[in-house]
């Protein structure tokens, strides 16, 4: 699926999303992921809900955004509710989805100005 939305001030829009890889400007990346306007983060530790642990959230949390989109894999899988005590204590909200609408959200919170970051959960392994 492809995703656009033209505005000069975004600078990490995520162009397009399939099952094994996410394109950011003109680079697809085929792990997982941490994206906020301003930062980039490739090769995040967790392929899946099942290798997250809470201290992967803390590079999340020195960004201080509103809220995080937490994208999956291909289906929504809801992590551990003690995961996710670090970001809520730091008041910032949390929205668990598949990776594909995460990508979809997340366009549209930036189109909106809104300090979002995404956590993109890509799996390398061949299905």
């Amino acid at each position: 699926m492809k995703l656009h939305m033209d505005n000069p001030g975004i600078t990490h829009r995520i162009r397009a999303c399939t099952r094994d890889s996410v394109t950011i400007g003109d680079t697809g990346y085929t792990t997982s992921l941490i994206v906020s306007n301003e930062n980039l983060q490739p090769e995040w530790p967790p392929a899946s809900v099942n290798e997250l642990q809470a201290h992967h959230f803390d590079v999340i949390v020195e960004q201080a955004p509103e809220v995080l989109l937490l994208g999956t894999g291909e289906t929504l899988t809801f992590p551990h509710p003690s995961l996710l005590q670090s970001l809520y204590r730091q008041r910032i909200g949390v929205e668990v989805m598949a990776t594909p609408a995460a990508c979809r959200t997340f366009n549209i919170l930036l189109a909106e100005d809104r300090r979002v970051v995404a956590a993109l959960m890509i799996d390398p392994t061949p299905k």
